[in-house]
């Protein structure tokens, strides 16, 4: 029965792949949106992701995002690095300086100032130069993408291509000289601005004076002291917000869904997908069993019973789903290959392909709910008849 089900299924060309196409389109649409809004989540914390060494981050208790940055006092690090299970405590300068262009524009970076005697929090890739050359008199490391984008200049010829930043070049910082000794990999940010990185005593002489300057502090554990208990332990003790690599993740994520219309915007497009998908895949489905319907009256007057007929429905509806969610995925995978090294954001995760697959299953669910009933009513006497 199976056989005949299948013969059935594949002998009628042209519904067969009007069904395919319907279940394709609805994976396509959930997988790629997915990935792209996944992409985008993962991008709001790619200064956290990038600086992945360390156990700890300690801040101000009303940050509620990476980038919405309350600077500490200075004693502060005193006082984190007293606390019970405290191996080592570093500060970090994270803050929003404008960079001059060599043709008089400026644009927004991001300035990461490491901790002048370990330099912890450094970049994660370096392609050129070395993360110790940050000592080096002026010096700054940029990211890759900024280098060549945003912060590369002017082309030697009208109409030319512009000359990405490499290690040697000059830029200013807040009217202040900076050295490139450096060419860094980087996760692209949310907000797409260069990366540079310099020391935390250069990053506060660039930066515009204020009482408060230091924005972070990051902190290793001892061996064998429970995480949890330690951020609990600086929490208590010094009256800061202390988070997990995973815990401050998740809370800059969440800031994002809470207080952007990016969940919704792309909740949208999955919705309308996965209802376009439906209603193309359950007419489909439903105009073939229509169709075959001579063949499932032969089957019930030859004494096949209802769950025969019902089971052979089912083996149609998950066989075509099968095909039409691996070729979706398929396209979407293609899609967000062929993007790598473009500004858009794409993150396929197997959590987003069991979200695909579960839709998908109550996709040809419902189609096949659609089709059996009329075959569930079915006399035999409509195979006799004409």
């Amino acid at each position: 029965m199976n056989h005949l089900a299948l013969s059935m299924l594949f002998r009628d060309t042209g519904k067969f792949f009007g069904i395919i196409m319907g279940v394709m389109l609805a994976s396509m649409v959930i997988t790629q949106q997915g990935s792209i809004f996944v992409g985008i989540m993962a991008r709001t914390t790619s200064a956290i992701t990038d600086m992945g060494w360390h156990d700890i981050w300690v801040m101000d208790p009303k940050v509620s995002f990476i980038d919405d940055t309350k600077p500490l006092q200075a004693t502060a690090l005193s006082r984190v690095r007293g606390v019970e299970g405290v191996a080592f405590a570093a500060p970090l300068y994270k803050g929003i300086l404008r960079a001059r262009l060599d043709n008089g524009e400026f644009q927004n970076c991001v300035v990461m100032g490491l901790d002048d005697a370990t330099l912890a929090g450094g970049p994660p890739e370096m392609i050129e130069g070395r993360l110790e050359d940050l000592r080096r008199a002026d010096g700054v490391i940029v990211d890759q993408v900024g280098a060549s984008t945003r912060l590369a200049r002017r082309p030697a010829t009208p109409g030319g291509r512009p000359v990405p930043l490499k290690v040697g070049d000059t830029m200013e910082l807040n009217d202040k000289r900076g050295v490139v000794v450096g060419i860094s990999r980087n996760t692209r940010p949310f907000q797409s601005q260069p990366i540079i990185y310099t020391t935390y005593g250069r990053a506060t002489q660039f930066a515009p004076k204020e009482r408060k300057q230091l924005t972070f502090i990051i902190v290793k554990a001892n061996p064998g002291v429970s995480i949890d208990d330690l951020c609990r332990r600086i929490g208590t003790e010094t009256g800061l917000a202390a988070y997990t690599q995973d815990q401050f993740r998740w809370k800059t994520i969440m800031h994002y869904i809470r207080n952007t219309g990016i969940p919704i915007n792309f909740g949208i497009a999955v919705g309308l997908g996965l209802l376009i998908g439906t209603i193309i895949t359950g007419f489909m489905f439903y105009s073939f069993t229509v169709d075959n319907l001579r063949y499932f009256g032969t089957l019930k007057a030859m004494g096949s019973s209802d769950g025969v007929l019902l089971r052979m429905i089912l083996l149609q509806a998950l066989t075509v789903g099968v095909i039409g969610f691996g070729l979706g995925t398929g396209a979407a995978a293609w899609f967000g290959n062929s993007m790598r090294g473009t500004p858009l954001a794409f993150f396929m995760t197997w959590q987003l392909l069991f979200v695909a697959g579960s839709a998908t299953v109550i996709i040809c669910i419902l189609a096949a709910m659609l089709s059996m009933r009329k075959v569930m009513v079915l006399e035999p006497a409509i195979v006799f008849k004409g």
